[in-house]
C-alpha cells in the first residue's frame, strides 16, 4: 500500500480547524502520476478527503473547459473502486464502499490478496492509524511551501523511520516538493518517476 499525503513544511497533514483546503494540487504535481493510479486496485480514504473528492470529480469530465489530464483523472477516479473510512458516513456513491469498523482487519484482509495495489489518500487519522499498525510500504509525500504553525500531524507519535529507503525526490514549479520513501524489505520499486 503506498500512502499519498499533502502536508506542510512543519509537518501538518490538516491546518488548525482540521481544513485541507490548503494545498496547492494541480494538473503538474498529478500528471506524471496518472498511470500509477491507473494501476491501483483501489483507493482508500477517509470521510472528509473522500467528500472533497466527491463534491468535484465525478462531473468533472463533463465540463467542456476542463483539460484533458483532468478528464482522464476523473474517468480513473470513477472507475477505480474505493473504501471510505467513517464512523458516521452511512453510504458513499462513485464506485465506494464505507468501512465503520475494523479498518486494519479490512486492509490486512486486502493485503493478504495477491496484488491488490492499494494507494491511500488520507486523511491524517486514517493515515495515521495505518502507520501506527505498520500497514504502508510507501510514502509519497508532498511537502507543500507554507507553515500551517498548528493543526493535525501526519505522524502524532514517533515513528520508526529507520526502515524506509529513500527512492527519489521531485520538485515542481509550484515549489511542492514530492519525496518518495519505500519500505527496505521492499527490493524493487514498483513506481519510477
Amino acid at each position: 500500500m503506498t500512502l499519498w499525503m499533502q502536508m506542510s513544511l512543519d509537518g501538518f497533514a490538516e491546518g488548525p480547524d482540521q481544513e485541507i483546503h490548503w494545498p496547492m494540487v494541480d494538473e503538474e504535481l498529478c500528471e506524471s502520476f496518472l498511470d500509477e493510479l491507473r494501476a491501483a486496485d483501489l483507493f482508500l480514504y477517509g470521510r472528509k478527503t473522500f467528500e472533497m473528492m466527491a463534491s468535484f470529480w465525478p462531473t468533472a469530465d463533463g465540463d467542456p473547459a476542463i483539460s484533458e489530464f483532468y478528464v482522464e483523472f476523473a474517468r480513473c477516479w470513477k472507475q477505480t473502486p474505493k473504501l471510505v473510512f467513517s464512523r458516521s458516513m452511512r453510504r458513499a456513491n462513485w464506485n465506494s464502499r464505507v468501512v465503520h469498523e475494523g479498518m486494519v482487519e479490512e486492509i490486512s484482509r486486502l493485503r493478504q490478496q495477491p496484488d491488490c495495489n492499494m494507494v491511500l489518500f488520507g486523511g491524517a487519522e486514517t493515515a495515521s492509524a495505518f502507520i501506527r499498525h505498520d500497514l504502508i510500504d510507501e510514502y509519497r509525500l508532498f511537502v507543500h511551501p507554507l507553515v500551517l504553525g498548528s493543526g493535525v500531524p501526519l505522524f502524532p507519535t514517533p515513528a520508526v523511520m529507520a526502515d524506509l529507503q529513500l527512492v527519489d525526490v521531485m520538485t515542481f514549479d509550484s515549489a511542492v516538493v514530492q519525496m518518495h520513501y519505500q519500505q527496505a524489505t521492499h527490493t524493487t520499486s514498483r513506481i519510477s518517476a
